[in-house]
């Protein structure tokens, strides 16, 4: 039996969360995800004490086509650190935090407008 790391290859918009987890493109997932311009993974971040610049590598990588990430932080809005949201800055992204249900909205909207927009989202039950 092969296990892989959880990867979604492209964009699709997100139909549901809760319970854990997150519903696109007719699959589901347990857990966090990032959603980004090459995909959407499954992200091993379970609350924002777990959000560090190696947490972010994969947006790091692909920020030439990310203008915008929006950061589920779970029920509530928790802020990004300044180191973070430094990093961020020079990188040329604009990171705004919200809650997990916000961020899925708002990355359905900006997403169906074709815009440079990716997600880091934390699952909420």
């Amino acid at each position: 039996m092969e296990i892989r790391n959880a990867h979604f290859p492209g964009r699709a918009p997100l139909d549901a969360y809760g319970n854990g987890g997150f519903r696109f493109a007719k699959m589901s997932h347990q857990g966090s995800i990032l959603c980004v311009p090459s995909g959407i993974y499954g992200w091993n971040i379970g609350d924002t004490a777990g959000f560090s610049e190696e947490a972010f590598e994969r947006v790091f990588e692909e920020q030439s086509d990310i203008e915008v990430l929006l950061v589920g932080t779970g029920r509530d809005l928790s802020p990004l650190t300044p180191a973070l949201k430094d990093l961020f800055r020079e990188a040329g992204i604009l990171a705004d935090p919200m809650s997990t249900g916000a961020a899925v909205r708002t990355f359905n909207v900006l997403l169906s407008e074709d815009r440079a927009v990716a997600a880091a989202l934390l699952a909420v039950d």
